[in-house]
């Protein structure tokens, strides 16, 4: 029976394929503590304020680049501060890990990058366009600096891919024709642009 290794994090195996049974619950459980442990460092941490008495991660004055700043252009420094809707679509997406690949896949049995994404986000009353380049146009732009889980990655120098940032360096996507969803490194990615919903 062929054996294929799933993911790794930190030397700890996340999930591996036997034949056609996938064992999600490694990774299920990593993901699920990440959207649990950013969820509640929010929660007790509460809004984080810039020195200028705005919400750290706000649209700020001043003459900037444009997305989020600290609220001036004075350099100060970008708290990543994920979205609810985010981390809500990160915890709908695990649960289609191990789902196969699709081109133009929309579910619920295979999956495509984009028909994904569509999904994980509509399961949490966002509404996104079908395709990767329309996905790259909505939603608030985000620096690499703020990148939070939940935020959707538009990946490749041309956009052509996208997947929902899960932390710890990962993304989780519908990669490609025999790799069932599941966890990809961002690292092996060119991002093009970060959307936040």
């Amino acid at each position: 029976m062929p054996r294929v290794g799933g993911p790794s994090v930190g030397g700890h195996q996340l999930g591996t394929v036997r034949g056609e049974h996938v064992n999600r619950k490694p990774l299920r459980r990593m993901l699920f503590g990440i959207v649990i442990s950013t969820a509640a460092t929010l929660a007790l941490a509460g809004p984080a304020w810039s020195d200028n008495g705005n919400v750290a991660g706000s649209v700020g004055s001043g003459s900037g680049s444009g997305g989020l700043s600290g609220g001036s252009s004075s350099g100060s420094a970008v708290l990543p501060i994920p979205s609810v809707a985010g981390l809500g679509a990160l915890a709908a997406a695990t649960t289609q890990v191990g789902k196969p690949y699709e081109w133009g896949g929309v579910g619920p049995n295979s999956w495509d990058c984009s028909g994904l994404v569509q999904w994980a986000f509509r399961q949490v009353g966002v509404s996104l366009p079908r395709t990767t380049w329309q996905q790259a146009t909505v939603g608030a732009r985000v620096p690499f600096a703020a990148l939070s889980p939940g935020d959707v990655v538009v990946l490749n120098s041309d956009g052509s891919h996208v997947g929902i940032y899960a932390g710890l360096g990962q993304v989780l996507n519908a990669f490609d024709w025999g790799v069932p969803v599941g966890l990809t490194p961002l690292s092996y990615f060119d991002i093009y642009t970060i959307r936040r919903f």
